[in-house]
């Protein structure tokens, strides 16, 4: 059984979403919360309901974490406010797809700062005080995209295909302290995000998974719950993939 009672937990881009999902079913097992998002309203108001609808302590913190100092207050709030900060999801991420040939320089510096720099800083600074409580578990969100690639999105697949990789890294330097890394790889999942694609070329997609379903954010929600818990206490540099099977080959 899954069980975080006592955790404290830091997720990024948690307001809505597959991040949202993640912090509720972390929450629902237990543990205590800081929920992060650029928007502070948003933060603020998914803190409070999480805190109401589970009964955990939850805290909220808005701050753009691709700049660093943001990055290191996220980590400072959950330790001042939880007292300590025992796992961090890094899901905090954006897309701006268009083909390489018409990428603007910005596109790509955009995904690549949220999505693999602000992984980076928010690792860097929850690291050194899960170093000095020798133990810690840090999941990041990397996609089916960062694994096969997908066209239009140079941009973020580099950016997903680099929290792999940075993933395996951390997980080295962090296993003789107790610290495990891992990362799950979404395939198609339902989000605000994926409803905004026009309804025939969604279908078709999902008709393409073999499990013959898109994914929920509950799915993603439930491959963190475990990689966080004690379950999953000899697993580290491991990159989850929950995505019904991939996409069936045309």
């Amino acid at each position: 059984m899954v069980d975080l009672k006592g955790k404290a937990a830091v997720v990024t881009g948690s307001a809505r979403g597959i991040g949202y999902a993640i912090a509720d079913r972390l929450a629902e097992l237990g543990a205590d919360i800081i929920i992060n998002d650029i928007n502070d309203d948003a933060a603020k108001k998914a803190a409070e309901e999480i805190a109401s609808k589970r009964g955990v302590k939850t805290g909220h913190f808005a701050g753009d974490i691709s700049q660093q100092e943001p990055a290191e207050k996220l980590i400072e709030t959950c330790i001042s406010t939880l007292g300590k900060i025992d796992i961090l999801v890094n899901n905090a991420g954006i897309t701006k797809d268009t083909l390489l040939m018409r990428m603007k320089k910005e596109q790509w510096d955009a995904v690549i700062g949220v999505n693999l720099t602000g992984t980076y800083l928010c690792t860097q600074a929850a690291f050194k005080a899960m170093m000095k409580a020798r133990s810690g578990s840090i999941v990041n969100i990397s996609s089916i995209a960062g694994e096969n690639g997908n066209p239009g999105q140079a941009n973020y697949s580099a950016s997903k295909a680099g929290v792999i990789g940075f993933t395996k890294t951390v997980a080295l330097e962090g296993a003789s302290r107790g610290i495990r890394c891992n990362a799950i790889a979404p395939g198609f999942v339902k989000t605000d995000m994926t409803d905004a694609i026009p309804d025939k070329i969604r279908d078709e997609m999902v008709k393409k998974i073999p499990l013959g379903r898109a994914g929920e954010p509950l799915d993603i929600a439930n491959g963190v719950a475990f990689l966080c818990s004690d379950m999953a206490s000899f697993i580290t540099a491991h990159v989850l993939d929950i995505n019904g099977g991939g996409f069936r080959p045309e």
